[in-house]
């Protein structure tokens, strides 16, 4: 009789653990994996002649497209850049923003 009431024990354990590994997985672990699919297919999808800001602040124009970095021509110069340091592609934002005045008008 011992032994059952171990075992219950254990399954009364087991359950809610099952369900915080799920839970953990679903809000956690799916949507960061979402996160970094697309951020690598954001950075495979820039281009020669798009324009980009990096995570610096600096602002400039793709003209050398490398396995994992950029060459960039900037205002004062070329610069080379890690993918990972472009935050945002200034060429689809110019585009949305011509699109809506164009829209307004």
């Amino acid at each position: 009789m011992n032994i059952l009431l171990k075992s219950q024990g254990f399954m009364d354990l087991a359950v809610p653990m099952v369900l915080v590994i799920v839970v953990f997985y679903l809000f956690i672990m799916l949507p960061q994996m979402r996160k970094q699919k697309k951020a690598k297919q954001y950075f495979n999808e820039l281009k020669k002649g798009d324009k980009i800001i990096t995570t610096g602040g600096i602002h400039g124009k793709i003209i050398t497209v490398n396995e994992k970095n950029f060459v960039v021509e900037t205002e004062e110069g070329k610069l080379k850049i890690e993918k990972a340091a472009v935050s945002m592609d200034m060429t689809a934002a110019e585009y949305k923003n011509q699109s809506a005045e164009s829209e307004k008008a």
